[in-house]
């Protein structure tokens, strides 16, 4: 669709609709798009049929007022007359005039995803789009909202930041949606029980892509974690190093040692303290576990510098105690410790709340 949208616009002025929010079930991703040409052709999908009519509709009247306008469609019964979704599900759409102005953007943000580097389109949802292109590690301030579109881009997700409102004048937010071309970040848990079970639905919900991996085939079966992406019948360290020669591993990802169990455990913390890239290996266990592991892992080679990298143990001081607990305390860590934040209640600390 990139492609088409390039030549299309080089052309002549088009009409592009993409689904920038969505609740419950739909038949499309964030970021689904659909361009319509000034003599009524239609490139994409947006609902398989459902919504199209309308959508297209606007993308008439964006091509000849120029000014872009947001439809939102929610269920509507099969056999009715009313336009919407058939599944039950909410989406928004966002139509805007593309033409030869955005040629540059295009042409960059084409280059980028030919090349593999993650990057987001961050659009203004107003009558007259603003289109800025975000790169990680860049840190040029962007209409008060590129904080927020740098976090969903270093997650790999697309969505939307800021408000309607502005919070205030000085520091305008106005409501952007950010499409990001990357996979998401991943986070690898080894063990199969019931708090890698609720970690892997805290991780699918921060929107990581969860990998299970346990070499125990009785409990390491999709059906007892079904929030995972993926469940791997294998030994965890031998897994992630697989993973790492295959160059699925980056500086975004996450490893959790849940197992319990040191045959499991030290060779994984060895594997995954020994790969520099990964940016957060923790170990859940009480003191005494972290203390013997300590031993244990200085016994298999693992330097002063590497433990330094180790969390352990696991979590932030919440008190949990049901998997469900423990799940929070962790992802909160995991949180701070991506965002540079303290993890100190915000009614003790100063300054602004976001970094």
């Amino acid at each position: 669709m990139l492609e088409q949208l390039v030549q299309l616009a080089a052309r002549e002025p088009v009409a592009m609709a993409r689904i920038v929010d969505a609740t419950g079930p739909g038949p499309r991703e964030l970021g689904a798009a659909m361009v319509v040409t000034a003599d009524g052709e239609v490139l994409g999908s947006l609902s398989g049929g459902c919504v199209e009519a309308t959508v297209v509709e606007s993308a008439r009247e964006v091509l000849a007022s120029g000014h872009a306008v947001s439809d939102r469609f929610g269920y509507a019964e099969a056999d009715g007359f009313a336009v919407g979704l058939t599944c039950g599900g909410e989406i928004e759409v966002f139509v805007e005039r593309v033409d030869g102005t955005r040629l540059p953007v295009l042409s960059a943000l084409r280059a980028a995803i030919v090349a593999g580097e993650p990057i987001s389109l961050a659009t203004t949802l107003d009558a007259a789009p603003d289109w800025k292109l975000l790169r990680p590690g860049a840190s040029e301030p962007w209409r008060g909202v590129d904080r927020d579109a740098r976090a969903l881009l270093a997650a790999g997700r697309s969505g939307l930041v800021g408000s309607d409102e502005c919070e205030t004048v000085q520091a305008p937010r106005p409501r952007v949606f950010v499409q990001t071309f990357a996979a998401p970040a991943r986070m690898i848990l080894a063990g199969a029980n019931d708090f890698v079970r609720a970690l892997a639905r805290t991780g699918r919900q921060l929107g990581y892509r969860v990998t299970v991996v346990d070499a125990r085939e009785t409990f390491t079966t999709p059906a007892r974690f079904p929030s995972a992406h993926e469940v791997v019948v294998d030994w965890p360290h031998r897994y992630l190093t697989a993973e790492h020669a295959a160059g699925r591993i980056d500086e975004r990802t996450v490893v959790c040692v849940l197992t319990h169990d040191t045959k499991f455990d030290v060779p994984m913390i060895v594997a995954a303290l020994s790969i520099e890239e990964i940016c957060f290996v923790g170990a859940l266990g009480s003191r005494r576990t972290h203390t013997e592991r300590t031993e244990r892992l200085r016994a298999a080679g693992i330097t002063d510098d590497q433990l330094a990298r180790l969390k352990s143990p696991l979590g932030l001081d919440l008190n949990a105690h049901t998997p469900d607990e423990t799940a929070i305390s962790i992802a909160a860590q995991i949180l701070a410790e991506r965002g540079g934040a303290s993890a100190q209640p915000l009614a003790r600390t100063d300054g602004p709340i976001h970094h």
